[in-house]
């Protein structure tokens, strides 16, 4: 197996890795990406915006107390109030960047309101295409910067731990097969895990990577039974994954209506109507499609407020799907969108292993609580990504380190791993979905143990070297193991908060206030719980 050095190592190349990797700059850093460029993820995908206290008379307090009622009592009150005091410079950063923002004839920045937030803050690039216009701007920032080289079509396969350090990681690449790299900085911004459900709005490589990465090497993960579904995906049967409409529409005005296409979905259900916290209008989108089938979501309110001009994408994926929404309402689901939970780490993005950071959807700062405030992903990208590189590179680097044996990845052909991996993804959605109870969550956990089993017989039976084998085996084994753990501390809150509700247990729980741990050793998964309190540093060197 080909050896190699790195000063350090980041893996994703979503708005967090490439931040981190601009921010370290002009040091040497090495970018990893499984897909075929450095475009790719969900921050490309994001539609949203991004949320900041710049608007007049708004405050970063007030952002952090939107924030916070949102967490529905989880969140980390210190990591919240540091994100949001840090929102108008990450704007400004962007700026200096190169993301050209939507503005005004006078050049001001146009902000947008969005569920649960008590003002318009959020900014826009490119209407409902933020997420492509800040990722295409950093990735050309990236490109030109000397002291970044990009390894895209590169899956790793594992982290390589030495004397209970970061010593390196195990990779393969389509061009160059196996690999091991020596390096003691590993940034993880490898994103979510919406991969594991059946609808999801997430792209295919959102697999749970980074997670299964940290937790195999030891790292502990927290909230990880705390998963977004985003009320309004546009429902078009056989489309993967599900195209989102934007929460912005109802923030101009957009309305929600039951199976009739007549009457407000909202009203009476909650004191903010269609602006809801997203975990409120989720349940009661899915409820009203169990009774009745459907649920709508008219645009033309919006469209007639703002202009066609402001949500080209949302207009855009109507009509791909053969659906006129300035014509008729469109229908919607609820679809898994986004993690709250991910690998524990410190307020500067430190993991439990000396030498491992995290940053992005993958981390679990405590910002997001138990439901995540609309439009906090991509600004809590920006900032953590910059943050958490600056404490790579101050971090005192330790003596070098022997690099472990590293194994080979065993594949399995795509073709096989397809049947396997739909059958997990249908296992989540029913099981480990919107709503859950003990006996569905008991059912998931035997039936992930059985795909974990199946894919390991598979890849004993025909082990296949080539990138694509390789890639479709490794995401295999990390949704299999991620689903387990999702499942098993879904099983272990007995109570319902935020986006985790409980059949069986429905109200929040006092005794519940406290955010649950996962580590992974020989002996199996071990569960603990942690205060709300930010962390202190968590990794010692």
């Amino acid at each position: 197996m080909r050896q190699l050095e790195a000063d350090f190592v980041i893996v994703g190349s979503g708005l967090a890795g490439l931040s981190a990797a601009l921010t370290l700059a002009p040091r040497k850093v090495v970018l990893i990406t499984k897909t075929a460029g450095i475009e790719g993820g969900s921050s490309l995908h994001a539609q949203g915006g991004i949320a900041a206290a710049i608007g007049a008379g708004d405050r970063p307090s007030a952002h952090a107390a939107d924030t916070l009622a949102a967490g529905s009592g989880l969140c980390d009150p210190v990591a919240v109030a540091r994100l949001t005091e840090a929102g108008p410079q990450a704007i400004a950063t962007l700026r200096d960047l190169g993301v050209r923002f939507d503005t005004d004839a006078a050049g001001n920045l146009m902000l947008g309101r969005e569920g649960a937030h008590g003002c318009a803050r959020v900014a826009h690039a490119d209407g409902d295409r933020t997420g492509r216009a800040v990722v295409l701007a950093l990735a050309a920032r990236v490109r030109a910067t000397p002291s970044i080289t990009v390894m895209a079509e590169t899956m790793v396969t594992d982290l390589l731990v030495s004397d209970g350090r970061i010593a390196g990681l195990a990779l393969n690449r389509k061009d160059g097969g196996p690999a091991a790299i020596r390096c003691a900085k590993v940034m993880l911004a490898t994103g979510g895990l919406g991969g594991l459900w059946q609808h999801t709005t997430n792209p295919p490589e959102a697999t749970g990577d980074g997670l299964a990465l940290a937790v195999r090497a030891g790292a502990a993960l927290v909230d990880l039974e705390f998963m977004q579904f985003h009320p309004t995906a546009l429902l078009v049967e056989g489309r993967e994954p599900l195209p989102l409409l934007t929460e912005a529409l109802r923030g101009a005005g957009a309305r929600l209506l039951k199976a009739d296409a007549l009457t407000p979905l909202l009203a009476g259900v909650h004191p903010q109507g269609d602006l809801a916290p997203r975990d409120v209008v989720a349940r009661a989108i899915h409820a009203e499609m169990a009774a009745h089938g459907r649920v709508y979501l008219d645009l033309r309110p919006a469209l007639e407020a703002k202009g066609a001009a402001a949500f080209p994408q949302a207009i855009e994926t109507c009509c791909e799907a053969g659906l006129d929404p300035f014509a008729v309402p469109v229908p919607v689901t609820p679809a898994a969108h986004y993690h709250m939970g991910g690998i524990l780490v410190d307020g500067e993005g430190r993991a439990t292993i000396p030498g491992l950071y995290a940053c992005g959807e993958v981390s679990g700062t405590g910002v997001h609580g138990a439901n995540r405030l609309a439009s906090n992903s991509l600004l809590e990208a920006c900032v953590a990504g910059r943050r958490t590189a600056q404490t790579m590179a101050l971090d005192r680097r330790p003596a070098g380190r022997t690099l472990p044996h590293a194994l080979l990845a065993a594949g399995i052909e795509p073709a096989q791993a397809a049947p396997l991996r739909a059958r997990l993804r249908q296992t989540m959605m029913e099981d480990v979905g919107l709503l859950r109870d003990a006996e569905g969550l008991r059912r998931a956990l035997e039936r992930l143990d059985g795909y974990g089993a199946a894919l390991a017989a598979a890849e004993q039976k025909a082990p296949q070297e080539t990138y694509k084998a390789v890639r479709a085996a490794v995401e295999l084994r990390n949704l299999a193991t991620i689903g387990r753990l999702v499942a098993l501390l879904a099983l272990s809150r007995t109570e319902s908060r935020g986006a985790h509700t409980r059949l069986d247990h429905p109200a929040a729980a006092e005794s519940w206030l406290r955010r649950q741990t996962v580590t992974v050793d020989g002996a199996g998964a071990r569960l603990d719980t942690i205060g709300l309190a930010a962390a202190g540093r968590l990794a010692a060197e």
